[in-house]
């Protein structure tokens, strides 16, 4: 028995911290933490950021593996970008709503629908998807891919609707939005909001534009995850309230100590469901034995991985902003 497991294979008495940074050695690993990651994952992490960003800075590296704590599409795309790595996920239920909101056979029977759309998909979506795409975006990316795109181009944006609508809102281009949520930005509450915000009076709420429009309407700042970190950072203010997953706020306090940040509420107003329940599915003990026996390992087809990077490319071309659609190519998609 590997004394490291313990008494039965448990993992009572074992220093994690030590014994994956020893791994992480041994296995010449990188580990990647998304902002929503418990403070102790983020701490151990090589990288603390949002998902394609995590996967670039791997992707850089000559780490031979790649541990993401994250979900399972953020671990998809490091292996899209990185095929020569080996890529683990400490669990592999480790989904995401908006993934699940789009499965890839509804998806291609929706575009098969409205042949004369191109589709913009947010990057919160299966390998499958993405490769039944023809541009990726990120929330940061968004608008300026859309300024990119004739206006006469009709387009079908998924799957996240309040994304989709905030982009269609602010830039005034009409398009046709996949249903689909995040059960984490879903669940903030206005009612809670506005209470929080009468309580802070002056403090600025930070929202993420996965948010529903009822939020976002509240919002003196709309951005990414790391676009909202830096406006905490920046703010003359000493109080933030946050509106979106609330495991950001450990960065927020080790980078501005001397402010007060506060996670915008739930429908009780005092509840954790804007905490996501799939990246909590990632612990310090998965992570540990997902180094020690490198499993479990994201897998993928080579041809999946071509059409699905085709996509990616596309975006990070575009959000270069040194050329437009036009340039690229016809984004046509043949399927899988």
């Amino acid at each position: 028995m590997d004394a490291r497991r313990g008494m039965g294979g448990s993992l009572v008495g074992v220093d994690l911290r030590a014994e994956i940074d020893r791994l992480r050695k041994e296995r010449n690993a990188v580990i990647l933490a998304h902002y929503y990651q418990k403070p102790e994952i983020q701490d151990i992490a090589d990288f603390i950021g949002d998902s394609l960003d995590l996967s670039r800075k791997a992707a850089a590296t000559d780490a031979d593996v790649i541990a993401f704590c994250g979900v399972r599409f953020m671990a998809e795309t490091a292996k899209i970008l990185s095929p020569e790595k080996i890529v683990i996920l400490p669990d592999m239920d480790a989904g995401c709503s908006l993934e699940d909101s789009c499965p890839p056979d509804k998806f291609a029977a929706f575009r098969a629908a409205h042949p004369d759309h191109i589709a913009l998909t947010y990057i919160n979506c299966s390998a499958e998807v993405k490769a039944l795409s023809d541009i990726i975006v990120t929330s940061s990316s968004a608008e300026k891919i859309l300024s990119q795109i004739p206006r006469d181009q009709k387009i079908i944006f998924g799957p996240d609707k309040h994304l989709g609508g905030y982009m269609a809102r602010k830039t005034g281009r009409e398009m046709l939005l996949w249903p689909g949520v995040c059960i984490v930005h879903e669940a903030f509450s206005e009612t809670e909001l506005l209470k929080l915000k009468a309580q802070h009076p002056g403090a600025p709420v930070a929202a993420h534009p996965e948010c529903p429009p009822h939020v976002l309407d509240h919002a003196d700042m709309v951005g990414s995850t790391s676009a909202i970190l830096e406006f905490a950072k920046s703010t003359d203010s000493d109080t933030v309230i946050v509106a979106t997953e609330p495991h950001i706020i450990h960065q927020m306090e080790k980078a501005v100590p001397h402010k007060t940040f506060i996670g915008a509420p739930g429908a009780d107003g005092n509840c954790n469901c804007n905490i996501c329940p799939y990246m909590a599915l990632n612990t310090m003990e998965k992570l540990y034995i997902a180094l020690r026996d490198l499993e479990p390992r994201i897998e993928m087809e080579e041809g999946l991985r071509l059409r699905a990077k085709k996509s990616l490319d596309r975006m990070l071309a575009m959000a270069s902003a040194t050329v437009g659609m036009g340039d690229l190519g016809p984004a046509r998609v043949t399927g899988d």
